[in-house]
């Protein structure tokens, strides 16, 4: 958006009469421009992604996955995930749904994986911010992840881990996934329920936004270059666990970690630092955490802590060894 790049510069320099090489300058730019861009954005992909979810109602969902077993089953949850909610928090209701209606608990848990970590928005998000080819392979190991954590959490056989309010069977909630193909929405409908989404999930993150923007904008304008290159810059061998350690405990959807995830590589952080950083605040964030914990026990919940973690971690290490090549 370069035109929108140049109104903004237009309006500090000539309206805010803000010379251009202060610090304030650098950051308010930067804040004006990702707050304008992310909202555009995100009020058209939403839609967008919304009119394609629109076709697959959890019902749906459901339904397809329960009609394919084996490895294939997790490939395919992973990437039902990409067509569902936007953070681990609003997928967790939907992962208590498929488990309710006996679907392998792998296989649920691919989804939940996929489900806050890949979307279309996102991808098309992070692209603007970086490039296709970024974005393409972010895609790709975000589902390799999932289907490699799901697939793990099977072999290991972790249903018993499960609480058993959650394990009930498909009698006992009276869920009749045999009706399925009766559910229709007609195109009027689903364009309703996508202005719908927007309006309902623009609600719920702009404010992660606008503090994630604001946190970019500090990072963009403010911090030393020094600083940020001392804790993650790529001669720290530590720097992607640090970066994974500290998006754990932040809640925030993938919205609001990318423009302090773009404010980080203008630093010169690594690219699979900074994405290992928004992979850990997506998948792993404590609120998530908190509500799965209610689901499952503690074993089945430090494993799949283990096992998003450990695959965040490589992830971040073979982007910042081969991220080269995508820019």
């Amino acid at each position: 958006m370069v035109w929108l790049q140049n109104i903004i510069d237009w309006l500090f320099k000539t309206i805010f009469n803000v010379d251009p090489e202060t610090l304030f300058y650098k950051a308010g730019t930067f804040f004006l421009y990702d707050v304008i861009k992310i909202f555009i954005l995100l009020t058209v992909l939403i839609f967008i992604s919304s009119y394609i979810q629109s076709f697959f109602a959890p019902e749906r969902t459901r339904a397809i996955l329960s009609k394919v077993k084996g490895p294939f089953a997790n490939i395919i949850g992973a990437l039902l995930g990409t067509v569902t909610p936007f953070c681990s928090c609003s997928s967790i209701p939907i992962f208590i749904g498929f488990t309710k209606a006996g679907l392998p608990i792998g296989v649920t848990f691919s989804f939940l994986i996929s489900s806050p970590l890949v979307d279309l928005a996102s991808v098309i998000l992070l692209a603007s911010i970086f490039n296709w080819q970024i974005a393409l392979v972010y895609v790709v190991m975000g589902l390799l992840i999932a289907v490699i954590g799901g697939t793990l959490i099977s072999v290991f056989k972790m249903e018993r881990y499960v609480e058993p309010f959650v394990t009930a069977t498909l009698e006992e909630t009276a869920i009749e996934t045999n009706h399925v193909d009766d559910f229709k929405m007609t195109s009027k409908e689903r364009v309703n329920y996508s202005f719908s989404q927007v309006k309902q999930i623009i609600h719920k993150v702009w404010l992660y936004i606008f503090i994630g923007v604001a946190i970019g904008a500090l990072i963009h304008g403010f911090v030393p270059q020094t600083f940020i290159e001392a804790v993650l810059g790529t001669n720290n061998p530590f720097s992607v666990i640090i970066a994974t350690l500290l998006g754990m405990p932040m809640y925030a959807d993938i919205f609001g970690t990318l423009p302090i995830a773009e404010a980080l590589v203008l630093k010169g952080v690594g690219l699979g630092t900074v994405l290992a950083f928004m992979m850990a605040v997506t998948a792993l964030s404590l609120p998530s955490i908190i509500m799965l914990k209610k689901v499952v026990k503690t074993k089945l919940l430090l494993t799949f802590i283990g096992i998003v973690s450990s695959g965040i971690i490589i992830m971040g290490y073979v982007f910042n060894a081969f991220g080269f090549l995508l820019i």
